[in-house]
């Protein structure tokens, strides 16, 4: 699973790559080529949890990211960008909302929600090309012989037609499973999820009102929306954790952007996290929104899985509340859950099994 991070030259798409992953993209100096890393999924139950039990070893949750090329005007016409936008399970839009008279703007001046709203036309726009060609090639198949994978596919695909023609993206579309598994090879961009990350001036990350006007435009596009500043994020992660916690406390700041970036991240890649905690290790698990509780074991090792007997579960927000696992013990709110249990986001999970 991988969330491609796009954006507009000078946008702030390399900076926020390199703060995710903790690399540069020094392998691609001019941005021509994607690049690949992995970047850890900032979560402070994580940081909480190994501060009550100090393990031996703790492991974040990771997740793939991919650093694509810039949406320059070239690039968008000889359309190669949008095969590896199409390599992407998810899309992270970076737009640029900060003021900076020593970086140049493509456009000419700032403005975020114009900016967004080219993007989209392009992918609205791919996504209507596509159909179209697919549609013509059904009506030539046609009149050589019956086409009943054809057949099946034209209503759904002018549906879908008429669904970008509003301006609308396809993930707002409402498919059946079987229409949705017959498209499932189709490089439809504007079906994935998206992240728009605005890029903020330093302080501007106090306010909300390009959040908020970005909200108000995009409410019906099933986007999600997270304002960074990175030239203030980078200046966070330079700090070793005391010098960090200060800055962020004198600052206002609860919860760093790139936190609730990667796990923006996660939700769009359709990815929920547990924990399993101890002295040994404490680790953030990912699995697919849904999983039971066989198969977050599967997540830990197959044996686990096959073996699985139970699950005891609990509720991050009761250990926060009750303070420790005794304490929750002690008030019924550890939870033995069986094969159909569907595992929660921040469960806490103890698995037994015999293999």
């Amino acid at each position: 699973m991988k969330a491609g991070i796009m954006g507009l030259p000078q946008s702030g798409r390399r900076t926020l790559y390199t703060l995710l992953t903790g690399e540069g993209a020094a392998a691609n100096p001019e941005g021509r080529d994607p690049v690949v890393g992995i970047a850890p999924v900032l979560d402070p139950r994580f940081d909480d949890l190994v501060a009550r039990y100090h393990p031996r070893k703790e492991t974040r949750a990771r997740i793939t990211v991919e650093l694509l090329p810039a949406l320059e005007e070239n690039a968008v016409k000889e359309g190669a960008i949008f095969r590896e936008i199409g390599g992407t399970d998810a899309l992270c839009l970076v737009a640029r909302a900060f003021e900076d008279d020593r970086v140049y703007h493509v456009k000419g001046s700032i403005d975020p929600l114009r900016d967004i709203d080219a993007i989209f036309a392009e992918l609205v726009l791919h996504d209507l090309l596509f159909i179209e060609k697919r549609l013509e090639r059904i009506a030539e198949t046609r009149k050589r012989t019956r086409d009943e994978r054809g057949e099946k596919e034209e209503p759904v695909l002018v549906a879908m037609r008429a669904h970008l023609e509003r301006d609308m993206p396809l993930r707002t579309i409402s498919l059946g499973q079987e229409d949705t598994k017959l498209l499932a090879g189709y490089p439809f961009l504007t079906m994935k999820e998206m992240i728009i990350a605005l890029n903020v001036g330093e302080s501007a990350m106090a306010g909300t009102s390009v959040a908020d006007a970005a909200r108000d435009r995009y409410r019906e596009q099933a986007v999600s929306i997270v304002q960074i500043s990175a030239r203030l994020e980078a200046e966070i992660s330079a700090l070793d954790a005391a010098d960090r916690a200060a800055f962020m406390a004198e600052a206002g700041i609860a919860e760093t952007a790139l936190s609730l970036l990667t796990r923006a991240c996660m939700s769009s890649l359709g990815l929920i996290s547990f924990f399993t905690v101890g002295d040994d290790e404490v680790r953030q698990w990912m699995v697919k929104c849904g999983s039971t509780a066989p198969e977050a074991a599967g997540a830990i090792h197959s044996d686990i899985q096959r073996g699985f007997i139970r699950a005891e579960v609990i509720k991050y927000e009761d250990l926060c509340s009750l303070g420790s696992e005794d304490a929750v013990k002690k008030a019924g709110r550890q939870y033995v859950m069986g094969k159909e249990y569907i595992v929660e986001e921040g469960d806490i999970i103890s698995f037994r099994f015999n293999v």
